[in-house]
């Protein structure tokens, strides 16, 4: 991936969930002069630039991911004018903008979709994915939705199935027909035009699939069936199709006529995210990108270090710990019985650590748990349906705590927020950490902070990248500065040898415990949850 001239390489983004992040009218909804409000917070961070989740209008059935007009905002969220506030208050605070390009489906209630529905014939009858039933009636293959039950519906009124990868009011467009594809080039060129700096672009791998309809085979398996049935099947027709890259490669060059704007992709959790990584990011296609599949393992140094060897240059993945999708990193990952405080600042040294780019989620910076959510207050439709073995994703876009006497921990000033905010997220709200010193906000601004003036952090290279037991080390480097970076992710001490005669000059971070290098100078000692960084002398 050829991310040497673009700006995102090496940058920290911060990810806003516009309906949590703050309301600026006391309807209950976080929204656009809300987000207006907080980017001062934002930019105290030492962040690059926000990921803007959606705002477009939206039926919210998937809560701003199944949208029904591309070039509008949702009137609950505020007007193109708020949204225009808000692109010129970013760019005056020097934090760059992206904004969610969703490509791969629409709202059911989307006009493209109200058309082709309609009818086998017309200007959009070939924008969404239709097929024929089999001669029994059934679905035309075995796909699956995301969400659960079968990726297809029928349509009454055009006697086919279309296409849904997840809930069944967000069809497929067809990114194989010429005309819906310049349709969401064209949505693209809209924002560009506006003045946004890029767009993360939703659901990558769904892009495209095998033009056959061929059914997927059975994934093996033993004992209790997986509780979501998707996990049933092995993805080799339904999704990751070779010619996602030829879709990519339209995108990039639509981007490259705007100077400095970057395309960042969201990668399924499926295996060999690495080697797509590297695929889809190849010269003229995405700038950087991710995947949730690291989120989604045991917190371990092993595998750690398999996603950073994973991919040929590991500069080239953006690294996300948390975001609106999963469960949120302190809660997921916390090791039974260790303080939540020091893991969270083990998870800040060490994400700052990481090359390439960085996305940090709304509220990560603060320390907050997963919430719990009472099943009557759920709005996720993905947890309504699997409650109570999965919860849903509502726990981790629950409303950003500002102030820890206010009500609603002064989200807003409605009797009731959209999703409730947890008391235990009060003493975690932003205007109690600042009083606070060696508080989780203190320590993500000094990691932060630690990045930006140390090149080989942001910029650098990455060698010898080594797991042993709960241990995870590495090198960082550019020319004329080398660091070694170590870290202890168990809640027991641990040690790391040294190579003979290596001088280090320790980087210290507020709230983590120190390293210390032992009198033969060759044994790093790493307390429990311990990070080192530190600058190896020329």
């Amino acid at each position: 991936m050829s991310t040497a001239s673009s700006w995102l390489h090496g940058a920290a983004l911060y990810q806003i969930y516009p309906l949590s992040f703050l309301d600026g009218n006391g309807d209950g909804w976080g929204d656009l002069e809300g987000v207006l409000a907080g980017l001062d917070h934002v930019a105290s961070l030492g962040v690059d630039g926000v990921w803007l989740c959606p705002f477009y209008p939206s039926p919210l059935k998937d809560f701003g991911y199944d949208i029904a007009d591309h070039r509008a905002v949702d009137p609950r969220l505020g007007d193109l004018a708020a949204f225009d506030r808000v692109l010129a208050r970013a760019h005056g605070l020097g934090l760059k903008v992206l904004v969610d390009l969703v490509c791969g489906h629409t709202s059911d209630e989307h006009p493209w979709f109200t058309a082709s529905r309609r009818s086998r014939q017309g200007e959009f009858a070939d924008w969404y994915v239709w097929a024929d039933a089999r001669p029994d009636g059934s679905p035309p293959n075995n796909w699956l939705s995301v969400f659960g039950g079968a990726a297809w519906t029928w349509e009454p009124r055009r006697r086919q199935y279309y296409l849904h990868h997840f809930l069944s009011s967000q069809p497929a467009l067809n990114l194989h027909h010429e005309p819906a594809l310049n349709g969401v080039l064209d949505n693209a060129r809209f924002w560009l035009e506006r003045g946004v700096d890029g767009f993360r672009i939703d659901a990558v791998d769904f892009f495209a699939h095998d033009p056959e309809l061929r059914s997927n085979p059975a994934m093996p398996w033993t004992g209790e069936p997986p509780l979501k049935p998707f996990a049933l099947q092995r993805h080799l027709h339904d999704m990751m199709h070779p010619s996602i890259h030829a879709v990519l490669e339209r995108l990039r060059a639509t981007v490259d006529g705007y100077p400095g704007a970057v395309l960042l992709g969201e990668l399924s959790s499926q295996p060999g995210a690495g080697e797509r990584i590297a695929s889809y990011g190849a010269p003229g296609r995405l700038h950087a990108a991710y995947s949730l599949s690291l989120a989604k393992q045991p917190f371990s140094a092993r595998a750690l270090a398999a996603a950073l060897t994973g991919t040929p240059d590991a500069r080239a993945i953006c690294w996300s710990f948390s975001n609106h999708d999963v469960e949120r990193a302190v809660s997921r990952w916390l090791p039974e019985g260790a303080d939540p405080r020091r893991f969270a600042a083990l998870l800040a040294s060490l994400f700052c650590a990481l090359p390439g780019t960085l996305c940090l989620y709304q509220g990560e910076e603060l320390a907050l748990p997963q919430a719990e959510i009472p099943r009557d207050r759920l709005r996720d439709p993905f947890g309504i349906a699997y409650w109570p073995e999965f919860k849903g994703r509502d726990g981790s876009r629950t409303p950003m705590p500002w102030r820890a006497a206010a009500p609603h921990a002064g989200f807003t000033g409605a009797p009731e927020a959209w999703l409730p905010v947890p008391e235990a997220h009060r003493a975690l709200a932003i205007d109690a950490q600042e009083r606070r010193a060696g508080s989780p906000l203190e320590v993500w601004r000094a990691a932060l902070r630690l990045r930006r003036n140390h090149p080989a952090l942001s910029v650098g290279a990455i060698s010898a990248v080594e797991d042993r037991g709960d241990v995870l080390s590495f090198e960082r480097s550019t020319e004329g500065e080398n660091l070694l970076v170590a870290f202890n992710l168990a809640d027991r001490p641990a040690e790391v040898t040294l190579a003979r005669g290596q001088a280090l000059i320790p980087l210290t971070l507020p709230g983590m415990p120190e390293a210390e290098i032992a009198p033969d100078g060759r044994t790093l000692v790493l307390p429990p949850l311990g990070a080192f960084l530190g600058l190896k002398r020329a």
